[in-house]
């Protein structure tokens, strides 16, 4: 049973009928969330969550238990000991930075059913809260290739661009767009990130099958050092991002 769902109800007054109402199900849907502990769609429990006035982990925190693959754990694990985060991406947005929508289409674009995205998606914006919004929140620095930029549909890339913008206006959030005319860089190589915490620095590594974490990161710290050499400044970038002149 679900004594947290239970509790929040009768915490707000709520009855099976009256949550359905506000969901948008059936109460027979409500009532087995509730016996059984079935766990709804990412949607309906947002929308649950919303109408009681709890957050969707105080609900159901089994959602959110290790819903990433075991090979990234470690590095979720990482990110949270992190004191900075440089990140470098030639194909998408850095998935900390990505909106709901453009996370779901990129998600969507690999092997997972329609559920499965939208539990992936909901995991993903957990993870950028958790650290991009911690009490003590590390200095993140992104360089993207314009490339990521130009890739996706207009409707998606538009909502975009503007959370780069209005991210990039935080003083812990540094973003530098690696032009086209920047040439062919070290970088094309692939995409990677480089976490310093307490204990040295800590590289992770993507490629098509999984990725890996690593403490040797010299040739690591000599590629980025070329590519933030040849990437737009701060605020270069950011009127960069504003003109959007390679979306239609």
């Amino acid at each position: 049973m679900n004594q947290a769902l239970r509790a929040a109800m009768a915490d707000t007054g709520e009855t099976v009928e009256s949550l359905a109402e506000q969901v948008g199900v059936d109460p027979k849907t409500v009532a087995r969330w509730i016996t059984p502990g079935r766990v709804p769609h990412p949607r309906h429990r947002a929308a649950a969550a919303k109408a009681l006035g709890r957050e969707v982990e105080d609900i159901w925190p089994d959602v959110f238990k290790r819903r990433e693959p075991a090979w990234l754990r470690p590095w979720v694990e990482t990110e949270l000991q992190a004191t900075s985060l440089r990140a470098f991406q030639v194909a998408v947005i850095p998935g900390l930075l990505q909106t709901p929508e453009y996370a779901s289409v990129v998600l969507s674009s690999g092997l997972l059913g329609p559920d499965e995205v939208a539990d992936y998606v909901e995991t993903r914006l957990r993870r950028q809260r958790a650290v991009l919004e911690r009490r003590k929140p590390p200095l993140f620095v992104a360089v993207i290739d314009e490339f990521a930029l130009r890739r996706g549909d207009p409707a998606v890339m538009h909502p975009q661009i503007d959370h780069l913008v209005k991210m990039a206006q935080r003083p812990n959030v540094l973003l530098h767009v690696l032009p086209l005319d920047a040439g062919i860089h070290p970088g094309q190589a692939g995409p990677f990130v480089i976490a310093t915490t307490d204990d040295g620095d800590v590289a992770y590594l993507d490629d098509q099958a999984a990725g890996r974490l690593t403490n040797d990161t010299a040739a690591l710290w000599a590629i980025w050092d070329t590519l933030r050499s040849v990437a737009l400044p701060r605020r270069h970038t950011i009127d960069f991002l504003k003109a959007r002149a390679w979306l239609t």
